[in-house]
């Protein structure tokens, strides 16, 4: 539609409506059918352009009188001018300026830090006569800050008061001194408490005493507990720890060197009785004879026969008195020395499950595999590390040891481990994870690496030469690799690993299974 047709619509329109030809009713009237149209005309938008640059308040009044033209526009205006008085509106809002200065100053000085710092600044930028979009900013600053304020907090207090979250005068007048006070000597007491048990622990469990070293720093704790609170004792404590067991370890070498003495006297006491009691053998033997030969006329023999019993009698009664009094002095000795053996025995047994080496490949033992597949999953987490799981097992592993023997099992084991060692990198971690099954963990590898690294394996232990006592044994070995990243989680992934081993043994042993890319 042209501009001609809709002129003569709108004059139409003012026909029809009985209105005068006036510049405002014909700008009117024009709109309304450019409207109808759809056609638009900036002379048309000038009061949605105005209305747009009042305040929200002000927009809202023009929308609840319906203001369509300019004309109204500018009466509506008018009539505000009108009534508003610039000089009261200048004090207003100086006055209303200083009022908020006020309660930020108070604000400031208040007992919560966020708050002081917000307020310290909206006074900065209050004295820099700020413009509407900063005064907004910080408007939304405020409004931040108390739909975030939390004082739960001052719930910690509870169990030492009353607590009144709208007066933090009176919560702290509340609150119980004397618990505070408890709980400190409470605090103090666990300190002692605390350091006793340690003095205690730095006395060395076999050696008779202490050093100096170790006497020194433990009247220094005992006289301030407090000391275990800082980090300059932790190296002092150390030190004092390797010493006792260093005197330890003397004491249970002097205490070895000292039985193998005792022992050496057993021996030859024994060899002595041994040698005696042969030679007496001969004569009671000889005796014996001599005694079945007598009869009751020969009283001249029978006493004779009699001397030599009686003289071979206090003989071993002699060597039986002596060894008798021997070991009498020595029991103690010997049984003091059986209960620290006793006990260094199951010491030693601890430290061997605590290891992470298993005893006979050298490898890491199942123990170390689990802490290492922890920080393995930890690194995939935190930064997406990826890492292949690779199981290992040697085939019919059990008719080896059946055949040969199970020495000859062990040394199959550590020449399979030596073949792991030289295949893996540094960064690798191979393991013994059970009996003749093993598991490797390679970083940064996906299925594809995992499986070029078991098909090396698998190759070198099919042509190695597994020789014991001039007997050549044949071995093979299976293998299952899954990756970590195509699995939900670490057990998933290990229980792929697992179940493409057994797929390996399952189709005919000797070779590397896993998910085909």
């Amino acid at each position: 539609m042209t501009i001609q047709s809709i002129i003569r619509k709108a004059l139409k329109r003012l026909e029809l409506e009985g209105k005068l030809l006036t510049p405002d009713f014909y700008a009117e009237a024009f709109c309304m059918e450019a409207q109808k149209v759809g056609m638009l005309s900036e002379d048309c938008n000038h009061v949605n352009k105005f209305t747009q640059t009042l305040n929200k308040d002000l927009q809202k009044e023009l929308t609840q009188y319906r203001i369509k033209t300019m004309a109204e526009l500018t009466r509506f205006l008018i009539s505000k001018l009108n009534r508003t008085n610039s000089t009261q509106c200048t004090e207003t809002l100086e006055s209303q300026s200083v009022f908020t200065k006020r309660i930020l100053q108070v604000i400031e000085v208040l007992h919560n830090k966020e708050a002081s710092e917000l307020a310290r600044k909206s006074i900065e930028l209050l004295n820099t006569q700020p413009s509407a979009s900063q005064i907004d900013q910080f408007r939304q600053l405020w409004i931040n800050f108390i739909t975030t304020y939390d004082d739960t907090f001052l719930n910690k207090l509870k169990s030492l008061g009353n607590i009144d979250n709208t007066d933090l005068r009176k919560t702290v007048e509340n609150l119980n001194v004397s618990l505070l006070s408890s709980d400190k000597s409470i605090n103090e007491t666990e300190l002692r408490r605390i350091s006793s048990l340690l003095i205690a622990s730095f006395v060395p469990s076999i050696a008779s005493s202490v050093n100096n070293q170790i006497a020194s720093l433990s009247e220094k704790i005992k006289n301030n507990p407090s000391l275990l609170e800082s980090v300059s004792i932790e190296k002092e404590i150390k030190s004092a720890i390797l010493l006792r067991i260093a005197l330890d370890k003397n004491s249970v070498k002097e205490m070895v060197e000292s039985l193998d003495g005792v022992l050496d006297k057993l021996s030859l006491r024994l060899i002595e009785m041994i040698e005696r009691s042969n030679s007496s053998t001969v004569e009671i033997q000889a005796i014996k004879t001599e005694l079945a030969s007598y009869n009751e006329e020969s009283s001249t023999n029978f006493k004779k026969a009699h001397k030599k019993l009686f003289t071979i009698a206090i003989a071993l009664e002699e060597n039986t008195q002596i060894l008798s009094r021997d070991l009498q002095g020595h029991s103690d000795e010997v049984a003091i020395l059986s209960e620290k053996v006793r006990q260094l025995e199951y010491q030693l047994e601890e430290a061997k499950q605590a290891s992470k080496e298993d005893f006979l490949t050298k490898l890491y033992n199942k123990r170390a595999l689990d802490e290492y597949l922890m920080i393995k999953e930890a690194e995939f987490e935190r930064y997406g590390r990826n890492f292949s799981v690779v199981m290992l097992d040697l085939d019919h592993f059990k008719v080896i040891n059946d055949t040969f023997g199970h020495e000859a099992g062990d040394a199959v084991l550590s020449a399979f481990a030596k073949i792991l060692k030289n295949e893996a990198r540094s960064v690798d971690i191979i393991g013994r994870f059970g009996g003749e099954e093993f598991m490797a963990l390679l970083s940064e590898t996906d299925t594809a690496g995992g499986a070029v690294f078991a098909e090396k394996v698998r190759a070198n232990v099919e042509k190695a030469r597994f020789m014991y006592k001039g007997n050549r044994i044949q071995v093979t070995v299976s293998c299952g690799v899954s990756e970590r990243k195509a699995h939900a989680s670490l057990q998933n992934a290990i229980n792929s690993a697992d179940e493409y081993l057994y797929k390996a043994k399952k189709d005919g042993r000797n070779q590397v299974a896993h998910k085909k890319q």
